[in-house]
């Protein structure tokens, strides 16, 4: 039965830089559904991934503000220091409350709010990394409905987070990075109906 989703959240940590560099360079630039990351960064990091990144993918990149609408076909990046949270009527919201799995920004928040308002139309993604953040959030993605994928612990730079996700939830793909952006493309063309016509406002 085709799926209508709405988003793409990706929880990344150690060799997430050069693993969203090449997942991100093989999605075209009409890759249809908005991609919203975590990549564990120190307190002060600046927007040096951003600039990376955009230069390295034909897709729109940018640092999350509050406030921003989500939008089909960008990649909205938590920024230093702050939660990323997904908020009713497609938009983001930015938080400097505690940490949450040793992080901030927490992969578990960015996933637990998306499936709060996404529920069965959200795809959560667990890539490389040395700690546990984003296993209980993508849980909670797969307990409202939504689609499960983990990197190939094997193919991972660290295999920690993987690993985490895994003992965690069932998942309903284990990929390599290698062909994770093709698996996205399948299930994107699934994808009906873009959260600006799902009832975004208008400014």
């Amino acid at each position: 039965m085709a799926r209508s989703f709405q988003a793409v959240v990706i929880g990344v940590s150690t060799g997430g830089v050069s693993a969203l560099a090449k997942l991100l360079g093989q999605l075209p630039a009409e890759f249809p559904l908005p991609i919203l990351i975590v990549q564990h960064i120190g307190p002060n990091a600046g927007s040096g991934l951003v600039k990376l990144l955009g230069e390295r993918c034909l897709l729109r990149v940018k640092e999350a503000d509050e406030q921003d609408e989500i939008l089909p076909g960008t990649v909205y990046l938590a920024p230093a220091n702050y939660h990323l949270l997904v908020e009713h009527g497609g938009f983001l919201a930015l938080s400097a409350d505690p940490h949450v799995s040793f992080a901030r920004p927490s992969v578990d928040v960015l996933f637990e709010s998306a499936a709060e308002v996404f529920g069965p139309d959200l795809i959560g993604v667990v890539l490389t990394g040395a700690n546990f953040d984003g296993s209980r959030g993508l849980r909670t993605i797969k307990e409202r409905g939504g689609v499960a994928i983990v990197q190939d612990p094997a193919d991972a730079e660290a295999q920690q987070m993987p690993q985490a996700a895994l003992a965690a939830t069932g998942v309903d793909y284990v990929v390599a990075l290698n062909g994770l952006a093709a698996l996205l493309q399948e299930l994107a063309s699934q994808c009906a109906t873009s959260p600006r016509q799902r009832g975004g406002r208008d400014d």
